[in-house]
């Protein structure tokens, strides 16, 4: 059994200040950001108008709130609270409401929430996250002689910190400044390092960065919920201190036919994997060995017309994401047993998803 949910965004430029935190802190001075908003919506309906209905809508309630100050329309907008406006407004009338799972909101590139709708008793889920960066070197030393991994090389890393809490009266969860200072001495040790020499990163895959990672913050944050490590901007692994999870992206350029017209966008595919760590490789899955298994679907994907390309799977000549995902999941899945989830983006914020493992955090984009 797979979960469908289909992925629309909006943004919108405005200033705040949020009154609850003390006047010292510099959240609660008058801002601006430019917020991004997104909504995660479950449906099993196959429908390419599912994405233009709700992409509307969103847009709408986004203009509401562009070029303003937030505070004369939400009190105290804090990103939690922006979120619950978001679910609150009619114009997301009540048979779509009991599709929307997740609103997320982005009120810079490196930190946001994303509140899940709220549950019979009235408490909402937030998911909260916040990005870092630093830059340093690693190498692998148990992959196979020639592998490129095996060479010294770099990467500027990514990291992301996750922090789950239920919301009972709070108008939000942790201080992302909170996270900030628990994360400087972490930073302080692994930027500008050779991975390598640092204790218990002798062999600094994404697996066990995140894990070690994990081991600094989780007592001292106990709502920690993943740590997410990119090695690249294509590939990462998240760990919740139990289950290790990786994904690959990959961009293929395509042509579609609608409604009897010839359109075209540049797609973004993201795998995701979920597997038990090798305690000698220390990763799950090499990353290398995934670009290898999706190859063959990729070379049908990119630069070719979509439609073509799944004729023998299409009942009709409409083309909608769904069935893209399923095509693809069955082109691979047994290929590639670990593989529990698929997103497809045909733009920037607007896209599907398909899961049938367990759900890993949000990525932002």
């Amino acid at each position: 059994m797979s979960d469908l949910y289909y992925l629309v965004s909006s943004q919108f430029e405005a200033a705040s200040q949020i009154t609850s935190l003390a006047q010292t802190h510099r959240a609660s001075r008058l801002h601006g950001h430019s917020y991004s908003v997104s909504l995660r919506i479950k449906s099993q309906q196959q429908q390419n108008e599912i994405l233009s209905q709700f992409s509307s809508e969103l847009e709408y309630l986004s203009e509401k709130l562009n070029y303003g100050f937030l505070n004369d329309v939400i009190e105290n907008p804090t990103d939690e609270n922006i979120s619950k406006w978001f679910l609150s407004q009619h114009g997301l009338n009540q048979q779509q409401e009991e599709n929307i799972y997740q609103v997320a909101v982005q009120s810079t590139q490196h930190s946001g929430v994303d509140l899940v709708r709220p549950d019979q008793k009235g408490l909402y889920q937030a998911h909260i996250w916040r990005r870092y960066r630093f830059e340093a070197a690693h190498q692998l030393p148990n992959v196979e002689p020639g592998h490129q991994c095996g060479r010294m090389h770099g990467h500027g890393f990514e990291v992301i910190l996750h922090v789950n809490q239920q919301l009972l009266d709070q108008e939000m969860g942790v201080d992302f400044d909170l996270l900030d200072q628990l994360w400087f001495p972490i930073y302080k040790q692994l930027n500008n390092r050779c991975l390598n020499d640092i204790k218990g990163l002798e062999n600094p895959t994404s697996e066990v960065l995140s894990h070690w990672i994990w081991q600094q913050i989780k007592p001292q944050v106990d709502a920690l919920s993943w740590v997410t490590v990119y090695e690249t901007h294509s590939s990462g692994c998240h760990y919740n201190g139990r289950d290790y999870r990786i994904w690959k992206e990959f961009l293929f350029e395509s042509a579609i036919k609608k409604s009897g017209q010839l359109l075209g966008h540049s797609y973004k595919c993201r795998l995701h994997l979920q597997a038990d760590l090798d305690e000698v490789m220390g990763w799950t899955v090499d990353y290398g060995d995934v670009k290898k298994i999706f190859k063959p679907v990729y070379e049908q994907l990119d630069h070719h017309c979509l439609n073509d390309s799944l004729n023998t799977y299409l009942n009709e000549d409409e083309l909608n994401l769904p069935q893209l995902l399923m095509w693809m999941k069955q082109q691979i899945s047994e290929k590639l047993p670990q593989l529990d989830r698929i997103d497809c983006y045909q733009q920037p914020g607007q896209g599907a998803q398909l899961c049938w493992g367990s759900e890993p955090p949000a990525i932002p984009d």
